[in-house]
């Protein structure tokens, strides 16, 4: 998260962020790879994340959301889509905990409502393809 907000406000280049906020920090190898691998999946693909944060949030002004939900948002879309060894409520409880520390009041609510009807309409239209432990049969 620290990542995609530092990329959010600087407008610095991913690598760039990378080198200051990452790659420096005092973790496993593994846990350094996945955030690298989240951080540029969720960077990449932003433009398509927001597409779908608009849709489910309708009656919101994109821009009066803060930056810290759609960055919270955007991640936890690009694990629903990208990490198929992470359960969705997974995710979402991790977006809903790092939100109710780091964001507004109301976030966690939000934030839990956009995720939610994402996973149902992943869910029903059969767009979810997860897989490992935690998950049968594929599904959630």
């Amino acid at each position: 998260m620290q990542a995609c907000y530092a990329k959010e406000l600087s407008g610095n280049s991913n690598e760039q962020v990378l080198e200051a906020v990452i790659l420096p920090a005092d973790a496993e190898q593994a846990i350094k790879a996945f955030a690298v691998k989240l951080f540029r999946e969720t960077c990449d693909r932003h433009e398509e994340f927001d597409t779908i944060i608009r849709r489910k949030a309708a009656n919101w002004e994109f821009d009066r959301i803060a930056i810290i939900d759609k960055i919270l948002i955007r991640m936890a879309l690009c694990e629903f889509f990208y990490f198929d060894d992470i359960p969705p409520k997974v995710t979402i409880n991790e977006a809903i905990e790092i939100a109710k520390k780091y964001s507004t009041e109301n976030s966690s609510r939000f934030i839990n409502g956009i995720l939610d009807a994402v996973l149902v309409n992943l869910q029903s239209t059969g767009k979810l393809h997860k897989s490992g432990r935690g998950l049968e049969d594929g599904h959630a």
